[in-house]
């Protein structure tokens, strides 16, 4: 991984808000550029190539969701959306439009930067790992085995093919709609309980009971995510 710092950039109209996050990411060692609209920010993308997007949803000329779906065409860079909106339809149009994480205004520094690195750190063009460990689990995608304390534990195609998705795409908050589409098929793209019967059978077979430790965590009406203890 390169020894530059990352270079972050901020597109969002409310200047405090900028201000702050720019105190934020530089006193982390974070490069931070800023935009103040949606159509600096795409143009700032194109001619700089930032390593990460944090995204206002509410900017005063473009639609922040429409500048997300524009850059999809093109770049697959990390993007962190930032909403004063707890909409939970706005969250889901934007992770199903290829945002990669979101946080609510007013955010945590702490929480903010944590979610940054795992954006940066799975965005990284290292080669794939074949092999994750949550906690006492270990699975093996190379082999498509999952075990326990050396216990194999089966799964059903559907059960594993979950779970992969969810550990491929580690730290991002798959939405219902991409898990379904993705496992099922488009046509059952809105049959959320087909997946909450699954994930229920999954976590029942790794052992995921504790409601304050999940290993599979659900996000609100969006959907699950997974962040792995180590890949390899």
């Amino acid at each position: 991984m390169s020894n530059f710092p990352a270079d972050i950039l901020i597109i969002d109209d409310e200047r405090q808000i900028r201000r702050l996050l720019n105190l934020t990411l530089t006193g982390a060692g974070y490069h931070v550029r800023e935009c103040e609209n949606g159509q600096l920010g795409l143009s700032e993308t194109a001619l700089k190539r930032p390593d990460a997007i944090i995204l206002d949803l509410g900017l005063p000329d473009i639609n922040g969701l429409e500048v997300l779906k524009q850059l999809r065409e093109w770049t697959q860079v990390p993007i962190l959306i930032l909403t004063a909106w707890d909409r939970e339809d706005e969250k889901v149009d934007a992770l199903d439009a290829g945002a990669d994480d979101y946080l609510t205004k007013p955010f945590s520094g702490r929480e903010l930067l944590a979610r940054l690195r795992v954006m940066l750190r799975r965005n990284r063009p290292d080669r794939e790992p074949s092999v994750f460990r949550l906690g006492p689990i270990v699975v093996d995608l190379s082999s498509r085995r999952v075990e326990k304390g050396k216990e194999e534990i089966h799964l059903t195609s559907k059960e594993y093919g979950i779970l992969r998705l969810l550990l491929l795409h580690q730290g991002k908050v798959m939405t219902h709609r991409q898990l379904l589409r993705e496992i099922w098929g488009p046509q059952h793209e809105e049959d959320t309980h087909y997946l909450r019967v699954h994930i229920a059978h999954l976590r029942q077979k790794l052992g995921d009971s504790d409601p304050e430790n999940r290993i599979i965590r659900a996000e609100s009406g969006l959907g699950y995510r997974i962040v792995a203890d180590g890949a390899e």
